[in-house]
């Protein structure tokens, strides 16, 4: 049976609004403030013809050079990767010590031994930093922050960053006693079936979240300057109060370059023959929509009941599956032990016997990086082509969770700064199948001589 979501219905012009794309004008309009604001010099984004926006070197940059640090907009850690690494939720800094990363890890994953007393109490010490491993000094990290709302799912490096996020969208989304949610429990069932399911629901709850506190803010400006003016689109909705949820919503629109819903941008899975598609879209439609349910009565804010319509969620969950990058951070524990594995051989063997139990312990993941997905304001605006003049790079000084775009070519002014959103070393048929995904064939130069 087809799922029906009666906002969709009842709000149909409002999200019609809310999902109108801007005029040329305004987007290059918002996007040089963007640029002005971040204080990214040397890039501009303007309209294409073919897809909707692109980004452009305003300056000529060499191979390897630095084109952007672009900061997220709205992010996440996968919910797998909270057990290997304890990372800032804000900015996705590790965070602790050394010590804390090792023993934490050790501990939420039951590596210890049982037949080991000696071995766990230590491991019980390094989780409480109470014992110190050499060298460990020498890559010293931020301290650990708790939530201000009191929950014990997310930490921070600092005071800025716990506020920032708590402004931003986690006071709605926040499990302990200081929460704004209007019910706890129903929160935790949201994140529950999100675990349980795709974890890209709660990337979608942060959206819904940060907009509707966007709003409150905006609203609560208008009326301390009591100003209770209808502008034409208030007049036109009978409600003077939408003016300022498109207003609060304008990031995510400016964000995605095609409006496109999730049931439809996920792949077809191999294992789903083309005849079951139908009732795998259907699948994916009614998962979205018990999500949504879950989180309408999580964090409902009724002057925003447009955003909890399944056609928004639908094309915010899709916005992600299209314009996400991967959020990667390198764990300061594999450069712990390769600087270990670096000593001295005589040195080396004494501090060995100290060190090499914990990494015998963490066996193949003690290099896990930081993992998750994000959405990045001015990198989602960088168009494909199968040769591209720049790429996704971490280098050594890039530790938190910020997009970093190296050019991996000699870029000359006013030429556009091309990504891959595939692995580009595929033969034509293969990256051709992989971007269908993404709903458009590419062109590009590279793709054009192989075809011919």
């Amino acid at each position: 049976m087809e799922v029906v979501c009666p906002i969709d219905a009842h709000f149909a012009q409002q999200i019609s609004l809310l999902l109108e794309p801007h005029s040329s004008l305004q987007v290059q309009e918002y996007f040089d403030e963007l640029i002005t604001s971040k204080q990214c010099p040397g890039i501009q984004v303007k309209p294409t013809n073919d897809y909707g926006k692109g980004v452009y070197a305003d300056m000529d940059f060499e191979e390897g050079e630095l084109v952007l640090k672009d900061q997220i907009l709205v992010g996440m850690q996968h919910s797998s990767n909270k057990i290997d690494c304890l990372v800032c939720g804000c900015c996705f800094r590790f965070i602790g010590s050394i010590e804390i990363q090792i023993g934490r890890k050790l501990f939420l994953q039951g590596l210890g031994s049982p037949e080991d007393v000696r071995f766990n109490e230590k491991l019980e010490l390094l989780m409480h930093e109470k014992l110190e491993l050499p060298y460990s000094k020498k890559f010293p990290l931020p301290g650990v922050i708790n939530c201000p709302g009191g929950c014990k799912e997310v930490y921070y490096c600092s005071k800025s960053c716990a506020q920032a996020d708590w402004d931003f969208c986690h006071s709605l989304l926040c499990t302990g006693e200081g929460s704004k949610a209007l019910s706890n429990k129903a929160l935790s069932k949201f994140i529950q079936h999100a675990n349980e399911t795709n974890d890209i629901f709660l990337l979608a709850a942060k959206v819904i979240s940060c907009t509707i506190l966007k709003y409150r803010k905006l609203k609560a400006a208008c009326d301390k300057e009591k100003d209770k003016e209808k502008n034409h689109l208030s007049d036109v909705l009978g409600n003077h109060n939408f003016s300022l949820l498109l207003k609060a919503w304008k990031p995510i629109l400016m964000g995605y370059k095609r409006s496109t819903c999730y049931k439809d941008c996920i792949a077809l899975p191999v294992d789903v023959d083309v005849s079951d598609e139908d009732s795998f879209r259907m699948q994916i439609r009614q998962l979205a929509f018990e999500s949504l349910e879950l989180l309408k009565v999580a964090v409902l804010d009724e002057e925003c009941l447009p955003l909890f319509s399944l056609e928004i969620y639908g094309h915010i969950i899709g916005m992600f599956e299209l314009n996400n990058l991967d959020l990667v951070v390198a764990s300061p524990v594999e450069d712990y032990f390769l600087y270990i594995d670096d000593l001295p051989e005589a040195e080396k063997k004494e501090i060995d016997e100290i060190t090499h139990p914990f990494l015998d312990a963490l066996g193949e993941d003690y290099s896990v990086c930081c993992e998750g997905t994000a959405f990045f304001p001015l990198q989602s605006c960088m168009n494909h082509s199968c040769s591209p003049n720049a790429k996704a790079f971490k280098r050594d000084e890039d530790r938190d969770g910020q997009a970093t775009i190296i050019a991996c070519k000699p870029i000359k002014k006013g030429e556009e700064v091309t990504i891959s959103y595939i692995d580009e070393d595929l033969e034509l048929e293969e990256r051709r199948a992989l971007l269908a995904d993404y709903g458009f064939i590419c062109k590009c130069p590279r793709c054009v001589e192989e075809e011919a």
